[in-house]
This record gives C-alpha cells, sequence and structure tokens, in this order.
C-alpha cells in the first residue's frame, strides 16, 4: 500500500514548480505535444495509482475458479511488482513535466525490464479469467494453458531484454518506436497463435486416438 503514496508524495514536493498546464503526452522525439491541467495531476494519479492496487486487490474475490489464490505468495509479488511498475512511470512523468521533456529511451528501458519481470511470472499463473495469456484454447485446457505461458514467458523475456538492449544503442527515436512495437506485437500475438496450434494438436491427436 506504501508504494502507491510514493508519487503523491513526490508531486507534493514539485507541486510550486509545476506550471499550470503540464505536459503529458509527448512526441516520438520526447517534445510534449498534449497538456493537462496542473489541478488535475492529483486526480489523475488516484485513477492510475489506487485504481491499478484496488484492481489487483480484488481481482482474485472475483476468480470462479480460485486459481489466482493457489498462487499464494507468487500472486502478491507479482500485484507488488505491477504496483511499483506504475508508481515508476508516474514519477517518471512526473518528474519529465517539471522538465518538459522525455527522454524516450530510458522510458522503453523501463517497460522492457518490466516485461521481462512479468515474463518470469508467467510459469505461476494458474488458469483464471483475469491474468495471463486468456485465449479460448487455454482456457478450454489446462496443458495447453501451461505450454503457453511456458512459451509466452520466455518471449516476454527475450523480447524485453531485446527492448532494452536497443534502447541503450539507439538515439534514432523512430528506430526505437518501431524496434518497440514489432518486439511487442510478436511476444503478444505468438503465444496467442502457438495457443490455438496446440489446441488443434490437441484435437487432431484425440480424433486419431478415438479412430484406432
Amino acid at each position: 500500500m506504501g508504494l502507491i503514496v510514493i508519487p503523491f508524495i513526490y508531486l507534493a514536493s514539485v507541486w510550486k514548480t509545476l506550471p499550470l498546464q503540464v505536459p503529458t503526452h509527448f512526441d516520438l522525439a520526447g517534445n510534449p505535444n498534449g497538456w493537462t491541467e496542473k489541478n488535475s495531476m492529483p486526480l489523475l494519479f488516484v485513477g492510475l495509482q489506487i485504481g491499478t492496487y484496488l484492481l489487483m486487490l480484488f481481482i482474485p474475490r472475483f476468480d470462479p475458479k480460485k486459481k489466482i489464490e493457489q498462487m499464494g505468495e507468487k500472486y502478491y509479488s507479482l500485484r507488488l511488482i505491477i504496483t511499483l511498475f506504475m508508481s515508476a512511470i508516474s514519477v517518471y512523468l512526473l518528474y519529465v513535466s517539471t522538465k518538459s521533456e522525455l527522454n524516450p529511451n530510458f522510458l522503453f528501458a523501463l517497460i522492457g525490464a518490466f516485461f521481462v519481470v512479468l515474463g518470469n511470472y508467467f510459469q505461476t499463473v494458474k488458469p483464471n479469467y483475469f491474468i495471463g495469456i486468456r485465449t479460448p484454447w487455454t482456457l478450454e485446457n489446462e496443458d495447453i494453458w501451461k505450454k503457453t505461458h511456458r512459451i509466452g514467458g520466455k518471449l516476454w523475456v527475450i523480447g524485453g531484454l531485446i527492448i532494452i538492449l536497443i534502447a541503450f544503442i539507439t538515439k534514432n527515436n523512430f528506430v526505437l518506436s518501431i524496434s518497440f512495437g514489432t518486439v511487442t506485437s510478436i511476444i503478444t500475438f505468438a503465444p496467442i497463435v502457438y495457443s490455438y496450434l496446440e489446441y488443434r494438436k490437441m484435437k487432431n491427436n484425440n480424433l486419431t486416438n478415438s479412430n484406432d
């Protein structure tokens, strides 16, 4: 719970230095192209921080199969990591708002690190309707869920490391953005396709066995 307070403490410390119109959206070069009224910033943080915390807190209660609860400490660690990430993003965006200039490389590297951490947790996620790679085929069969999350976890770790590496070696924001979009698309859609192929394989095997 203490993590969600960090952005509010930082907001209070820089409040007097914030302009009346705070930049909250930036182009590929890191230049601001969207603004929010200064007085709206606390409400923005309330929605982002507290909303995320409450969502992660109550998700297990809405899981009909109670699979999330079976994760035990793994889920609490995951909730902590997501809350920490949201706090880090909030503090960084607030920091760049005072400077009116964003460093895309740092932001993408931070997101890449987040992908790596999430990828490491994929194999611990039990079948459920809220967290993980939820496709009709992973939800249909627990073995497909496990295989998909095993492959998906590896892809997210590799993809996150690639994003971090690119963020450190290139200063071209266009290349950085295209690379990020490409890697993100691959690690998102590849596990979905894999789960479908595994489902087709399972159905074909069952059909073959039934005909023997």
